[in-house]
């Protein structure tokens, strides 16, 4: 049997709306950047708003082809939309070695994320909450949230507050930790393996940082 015009759209609509959502995503990332706006350039900057996006994909989509096509799709868009608009719009010239970095992981990595998000959040265990738990204890310790928690730790330190940032840093986390696990039994194994993941998160964030 052969899907009628009907079916084929109603499944490339999601795909439709991944770009659609990826371009949008890109430009105001890039806007973000060139605002002025600390708040916004961090947002676009540290991964806590793109490790949510994608985990909302991954646990949204119908099945695991889906989760890792979409969740790509969307990354390649948005990546497409960031570099473009800045050297198309902004004449800032071609960054050819980072698009074709991003474009690799969007290929590889993000839906890798995707496929393992929507595979945990419909499983109970240690391991599904590892995998959920981990991803928000590199968000929590990865900028503006261990920022605020060393600062507060040492009123002596001289740290910049990201408030912002910090916030979208615990939103991802809880969403994380809470929202996506399937049960309670699942949510205690988040939260125990985000716990070591915060204090690991600046050499994960480093290592990022010279890749890329």
């Amino acid at each position: 049997m052969t899907a009628t015009p009907e079916v084929t759209a109603r499944r490339r609509a999601p795909l439709a709306l991944a770009v659609l959502a990826g371009l949008l995503a890109g430009v105001a990332a890039k806007a973000g950047d060139e605002s002025g706006w600390r708040w916004a350039a961090d947002l676009g900057s540290y991964p806590a708003a793109w490790v949510l996006v994608v985990a909302l994909i991954g646990w949204r989509a119908p099945s695991l082809p889906a989760a890792g096509l979409r969740s790509g799709v969307f990354f390649a868009a948005m990546t497409v939309a960031y570099y473009g608009w800045a050297a198309l719009v902004l004449d800032f010239g071609w960054q050819a070695d980072l698009l074709v970095i991003w474009l690799f992981l969007s290929a590889t990595a993000v839906p890798a994320t995707g496929v393992t998000v929507h595979w945990a959040t419909r499983r109970s265990g240690w391991l599904p909450g590892a995998l959920l738990g981990v991803p928000a204890g590199l968000v929590l310790g990865s900028g503006g949230a261990r920022q605020t928690w060393l600062a507060w730790q040492d009123q002596a330190l001289a740290m910049a507050g990201r408030p912002v940032q910090a916030l979208a840093e615990v939103v991802t986390a809880l969403v994380l930790v809470l929202l996506l696990p399937r049960d309670h039994r699942t949510r205690l194994w988040a939260a125990a393996c985000a716990v070591p993941a915060v204090w690991l998160a600046p050499q994960v964030l480093d290592l990022l940082h010279r890749w890329v």
